[in-house]
């Protein structure tokens, strides 16, 4: 895996960059499209590829590890194959999913302890069984096992917890020193920064990652109930001393003001569920404001979804079309709307990326971000 950094802004901390992955080239900043199942929810991976122009996406090692479990997926030859997506893939630990979903978790020095949210039976993940089973996942790029305590921490937990972090992480890598890639291509380990809003413990993860000269590293525990300009102070802190040679990735943020602000303080990669999930419930995001497609002034609208976007859906369909398959609760309009939401994050990430390349990207930034606030 090579990371190159080929542009910087003058005006701020935006970066654009090459990662090159065995799977595929990922141009950034880049925005990548949750597949928590190994599937995006609700669309074709040829449309996620073809139409959004998605270059890399997520699955989720808990998710995977219940259902189908690791036999199906090492008989298939891993996640790739399986899924039938071909380009590059992103595992989260699981680590936030224990911590969200399973009930009657329990942490302990060796791991975590957990029932399953599906049927409840037992299991256990520690950093060498969650590394194991990245490996059989497959993905390009593996996240290594950490606690991801709430945003609300007082800070003795957050400090107890990430000595816990620490101390896993350690064992993540030294598993992951110890095990080979599986498939025949290269899989990178990502550390992740936790800390939650305390700036000198944030500081203090961010110096401790460097050690293991990662492939790349990744920012976790924000937006998880703390204010957004401290989300924003906590990515500064950490930018400012994380390597400038490799890809920093975001976790789980955000809106698309979110991403232009991360982007501005030199973040490489984001995820989110934030345009599958908005777009079930019929949100869109365009570049002129949010649309509320149930609402009843889309009732006659005629026009096309987004004039603007690159996605078949955004001018096949027409507003009231979709504002009558939302209000049906007909399947199609989760389709279309998730579609247009993933179509216009990508966009929206590449847009920034040709200003970074331009040089004006802190100008277009502040012109776009009170639009993209915008409710319609």
């Amino acid at each position: 895996m090579d990371f190159t950094l080929e542009y910087r802004d003058p005006a701020s901390q935006a970066r654009a960059g090459v990662l090159r992955t065995d799977h595929g080239v990922i141009r950034t900043p880049i925005f990548m499209p949750v597949g928590t199942a190994a599937t995006v929810k609700g669309l074709f991976h040829r449309d996620v590829r073809d139409e959004a122009k998605a270059q890399i996406i997520l699955a989720n090692t808990y998710h995977l590890y219940l259902r189908p479990g690791m036999p199906i997926i090492e008989q298939a030859g891993g996640v790739h194959r399986f899924s039938t997506w071909e380009g590059p893939m992103l595992t989260d630990s699981g680590g936030f999913q224990v911590f969200s979903l399973a009930a009657c978790r329990k942490l302990k020095e060796e791991g975590c302890h957990f029932r399953s949210h599906i049927d409840g039976s037992r299991h256990l993940f520690t950093p060498e069984s969650v590394i194991d089973t990245e490996r059989s996942i497959g993905a390009d790029i593996m996240m290594a096992f950490d606690e991801c305590p709430p945003g609300d921490a007082p800070r003795e937990y957050a400090a107890r917890s990430l000595d816990l972090t620490e101390r896993w992480l350690d064992r993540c890598f030294e598993r992951y020193a110890q095990t080979a890639p599986r498939y025949g291509h290269y899989q990178a380990l990502f550390p992740i920064v936790q800390g939650c809003t305390y700036p000198d413990l944030r500081a203090r993860a961010a110096e401790n990652v460097r050690q293991y000269n990662a492939d790349g590293y990744a920012i976790g525990g924000l937006a998880v109930g703390e204010p957004t300009e401290t989300m924003y102070e906590m990515i500064e802190v950490v930018n400012a001393i994380l390597p400038q040679d490799r890809p920093r990735y975001l976790m789980g943020v955000g809106t698309p003001v979110n991403i232009l602000e991360g982007i501005a303080r030199g973040v490489d990669m984001f995820d989110c569920v934030m345009p599958t999930r908005n777009g079930r419930n019929g949100q869109l995001f365009t570049a002129e404001g949010i649309i509320n497609i149930r609402n009843k002034k889309w009732e006659a609208d005629f026009s096309p979804v987004d004039p603007e976007g690159m996605a078949f859906v955004d001018t096949l369909y027409s507003k009231a079309y979709l504002h009558h398959l939302c209000v049906c609760g007909e399947m199609l309009a989760a389709e279309i709307a998730s579609l247009h939401n993933i179509a216009f994050y990508l966009r929206l990430v590449g847009m920034a990326r040709q200003h970074i390349i331009a040089g004006d990207f802190r100008e277009w930034k502040e012109a776009m971000v009170p639009k993209l606030q915008r409710r319609l």
